[in-house]
């Protein structure tokens, strides 16, 4: 069964599908995070893990990690009632120019995850978004540029 039946599942089946984002190959990792980011969009079953994924955010040998640690705290901030999104934003922010442009991109498009869910770290995250520095090469700092300005645009319709 997937979405460890249909949110039911079990707590064991949560943190092993959790150690696989940290200790497994990149393939399975990659199938283990889109099943969580599934079953995070409609439970707050992996809310309690937040700590790890700010963990992840924060490895420093493996922007794969980083990413997926990034991604799974934007898509719980739908579910942050304790306000540890706001806690850690400034942190999380600092993503947006990851020494992985790879890892800045997906952090990026994921700002409008966070806008629409904590509208009241709008301004904060618009200034990062605004806020622009070179730090790739031109091809990619073209495309990251373009990234910002997507997720601007898709932001500022939030305030509206």
């Amino acid at each position: 069964m997937s979405l460890f039946d249909d949110i039911g599942g079990n707590k064991m089946n949560i943190t092993q599908q959790i150690d696989m984002l940290i200790y497994s190959e990149n393939k399975q990792a990659y199938n283990a995070l889109k099943e969580l980011l599934a079953l995070s969009e409609k439970s707050n079953i992996l809310y309690p893990y937040f700590n790890r994924f700010v963990e992840m955010m924060n490895n420093q040998d493996n922007s794969y990690i980083r990413t997926r640690g990034l991604r799974l705290i934007a898509y719980n901030s739908k579910w942050d009632i304790d306000n540890r999104v706001n806690e850690i934003i400034h942190e999380w922010l600092k993503h947006i120019e990851d020494e992985k442009p790879i890892t800045a991109r997906q952090c990026i498009k994921d700002t409008i995850i966070i806008a629409k869910n904590k509208p009241e770290l709008i301004d904060v995250i618009l200034q990062a978004l605004e806020d622009y520095h070179t730090i790739y090469d031109e091809s990619m700092q073209n495309l990251v540029y373009k990234d910002r300005q997507k997720a601007i645009h898709h932001i500022r319709q939030y305030t509206w």
